[in-house]
C-alpha cells in the first residue's frame, strides 16, 4: 500500500502533470514537508487537497517545488565563452539563430541572451523561446521588473543601455522583449521544439534524478539542429556526453555530434 507521501505524489502528477518521482526525493520531500507543517497539516494528501481548493496555496506549492534562483550574466566567464566562441561558431553560415532558454525562471537568462546578441551581433536575426513550468515566474519574466541585486554581474554599460530605473526597480527595455516568447513547458512531460541552434538550461538539472536527466539530455540532443550546442550550469557537467550524442566543446558547453 502506498504511504501518504507517495499518494500525494500520484495526485500531484495527475493534477499538475509534475512527476515528483523524477526529482531527488530528499530535497523535494524536505520542501513539501516545510510547507505542510507551515499550514499545520499532518497529512501530505490533505495538504495537497487544500492546495487544490485554494489558488494561493497552490501557487505557493508550485513555486516551492520549482527552482527559481537566477540573475543576469550568472557566472560571467561562461558568458564570455558564449559570446566570443560559441555564438560565432553557431552563426558561421547563417544569419538567423533559434535559441531555447529552458527552465528560464524569472527571465534573467533569456534577457541576458538578448542583450548579448543585440550588443555584439547586431545584424543577426534571432528568436528566443523562454520556458518554465511555473506560471507565476513566467508572468514575472514577461513584466521584466528586477531588483538591483539581480543585476550585480551585469556590465554597467549594458545595465545603463537596456534598463530604466524606477526607484529600486529596474525594468528591461521593450527592444529586448520583442525577441523573446515566454511559454509554459514541462521538461519531464511536454514535447520539445525542433532545430534549435542553442539550448541554455542551467542550474536546474541538478535537482533531477539520473533517470530524468538521461531522458532530458536525449531530448535536448533531438531538439538541437545539426552542430547545435547545449549550455548547462557550473555544477552540471555531463559525464559520458557521447552517450547522449554530444561532445565537449568547452567547459559546460556541449556540441551535438
Amino acid at each position: 500500500m502506498k504511504d501518504d507521501y507517495d499518494l500525494m505524489k500520484l495526485k500531484v502528477h495527475q493534477s499538475l502533470k509534475l512527476n515528483l518521482s523524477l526529482y531527488k526525493e530528499a530535497q523535494m520531500k524536505r520542501r513539501i514537508t516545510t510547507l505542510r507543517d507551515k499550514h499545520k497539516f499532518t497529512s501530505y494528501v490533505d495538504y495537497f487537497a487544500a492546495c487544490q481548493r485554494d489558488s494561493k496555496l497552490l501557487e505557493e506549492f508550485t513555486e516551492k517545488l520549482t527552482i527559481n534562483v537566477s540573475e543576469f550574466y550568472r557566472n560571467p566567464n561562461r558568458w564570455d565563452v558564449l559570446q566570443k566562441k560559441i555564438i560565432p561558431e553557431l552563426i558561421k553560415n547563417k544569419r538567423k539563430i533559434s535559441i531555447w532558454s529552458a527552465a528560464c525562471s524569472t527571465g534573467e537568462e533569456p534577457y541576458s541572451l538578448a542583450m548579448m546578441l543585440e550588443e555584439y551581433f547586431p545584424a543577426l536575426n534571432y528568436q528566443i523561446r523562454a520556458t518554465d513550468f511555473d506560471q507565476a515566474v513566467l508572468m514575472a519574466a514577461k513584466q521584466g521588473n528586477y531588483q538591483e541585486r539581480s543585476l550585480k554581474e551585469l556590465p554597467a554599460a549594458l545595465k545603463k543601455k537596456y534598463f530604466t530605473s524606477q526607484g529600486t526597480i529596474f525594468q528591461v527595455s521593450p527592444s529586448l522583449r520583442k525577441h523573446i516568447r515566454f511559454e509554459r513547458h514541462n521538461l519531464l512531460e511536454d514535447s520539445y521544439p525542433k532545430d534549435v541552434d542553442l539550448i541554455v538550461c542551467r542550474n536546474v538539472l541538478i535537482y533531477f534524478t539520473d533517470e530524468a536527466k538521461n531522458t532530458i539530455f536525449q531530448n535536448f540532443n533531438k531538439a538541437l539542429a545539426k552542430d547545435g550546442c547545449l549550455f548547462v550550469g557550473s555544477t552540471e557537467q555531463i559525464f559520458n556526453a557521447e552517450r547522449y550524442g554530444f561532445y565537449l566543446e568547452d567547459s559546460f558547453f556541449y556540441r551535438k555530434q
